[in-house]
């Protein structure tokens, strides 16, 4: 069960939400966008997902490795989870340090929906030399891309196994697609609940039983020169992962030229509690250019209470003695959406009774939802990258 509460949004012209309605709708009819169909169509998946491995490497970055990696990174302390390790940036001593942690015999997941991804194929080279692999004989490599694409004809040379995203589905969309649901799968995650939660949460909102995702679209885009930058504060270390997801499909979906026009709201990640002692105070009594969605799961499913000691000249901190540290993270984040509401900031929250697997497919889809929306009402195209286009030529042009 997920609740959703808006807090100092209010919108000025109700039509904006019929038009961004229509927008998406338009979107999924006319296959635009893949995303809309994942949450039914790739459980066809589970089918071929029959392999077997102790320990899973992904090779992948962005929204190849992003999504895989957030809902790993949410689960991965509270079931019972095969370890996967993510091989993402070209940064030579962590990609050493984290070739030495890994198993030649681990199952390997080269991710690239191009097939031409530099940092990707390059890790992927360095993983050959330095296991020795020769994939005649070595088989423990499966290869999810696009159809027909370079990293497809490599997979057929060597007679690898291998999946396909869809054409029309963008790699920071394609988290339920193959590229999160096979590794994920193999891992020992619970996938056909994620898309199941996933296909709840679509067709309530095609259903319009979740209209307050529409309304939050609308806010942000009527007010995206007074509040161009949207803080994502999650209470829960396991939460970092999921904000760097978040981070790029938003930054990535909506930062865009519309003709001459420079459009798009900017995608701010933070940690509670932690960044309460560090953003936070802008955010207060800094420039209200800023917007902030909470979010927090009210039950850990952990029970470590805070030890009813009492220290000399530490006894300010007494209050809290006895009460669960659970109870202490969500009380704080309470506190802070409180204060940040008497401010008149606009806040909203989402609040999961428990983090499972059916809770997270609902917020993946939630928040994709909401750039698609956005991105209707600016009128741009939510699912390229020109200007990520743009940096690729040049690092060619330097060799």
């Amino acid at each position: 069960m997920i609740k959703f509460l808006l807090e100092n949004i209010d919108i000025k012209d109700e039509n904006l939400i019929e038009k961004a309605f229509k927008g998406v709708i338009k979107e999924k009819e006319e296959k635009i966008a893949g995303y809309y169909d994942l949450p039914f169509t790739s459980k066809e998946l589970l089918r071929d997902i029959n392999f077997d491995a102790n320990e899973i490497v992904v090779i992948g970055i962005g929204g190849s490795s992003l999504g895989t990696k957030a809902i790993y990174s949410m689960f991965k302390d509270k079931f019972k989870i095969k370890k996967m390790h993510f091989l993402e940036n070209p940064d030579p001593i962590v990609l050493s340090r984290k070739l030495q942690n890994i198993k030649r015999d681990s199952l390997f997941f080269l991710v690239s929906k191009s097939g031409k991804t530099i940092e990707t194929i390059s890790i992927f080279k360095k993983v050959v030399e330095y296991f020795g692999f020769d994939f005649k004989r070595d088989k423990n490599l499966i290869v999810i891309t696009d159809k027909n694409s370079p990293l497809e004809k490599f997979a057929k040379y060597y007679d690898l196994k291998f999946f396909n995203v869809p054409s029309n589905v963008g790699g920071r969309f394609s988290v339920l697609s193959a590229v999160g649901i096979v590794p994920l799968s193999v891992a020992g995650v619970d996938v056909s609940e994620i898309l199941s939660g996933a296909r709840e949460m679509i067709d309530g909102f095609f259903a319009r039983k979740e209209d307050h995702i529409l309304k939050k679209a609308v806010f942000l885009y009527e007010n995206r020169e007074k509040y161009n930058v949207n803080v994502l504060f999650s209470y829960g270390d396991f939460f970092e992962d999921f904000n760097k997801w978040f981070v790029q499909l938003w930054g990535e979906s909506l930062g865009k030229k519309r003709d001459e026009e420079r459009v798009g709201l900017t995608p701010v990640s933070l940690i509670g509690s932690i960044d309460q002692h560090s953003f936070l105070q802008l955010i207060m009594e800094g420039k209200k250019d800023k917007t902030v969605t909470f979010l927090k799961v009210d039950n850990f499913g952990v029970n470590l209470k805070i030890p009813d000691i009492l220290l000399p000249y530490l006894e300010d901190t007494d209050f809290v003695n006895g009460t669960y540290l659970a109870e202490l993270i969500n009380k704080e984040c309470d506190a802070t959406y409180e204060a940040l509401k008497q401010q008149k900031v606009p806040v909203d929250m989402i609040e999961m009774k428990e983090l499972t697997y059916e809770n997270v497919g609902k917020l993946i889809i939630y928040f994709e939802l909401l750039t698609s929306l956005v991105g209707v009402l600016l009128g741009i195209n939510t699912y390229n990258q020109p200007g990520v286009e743009v940096g690729k030529k040049i690092l060619r042009s330097k060799y």
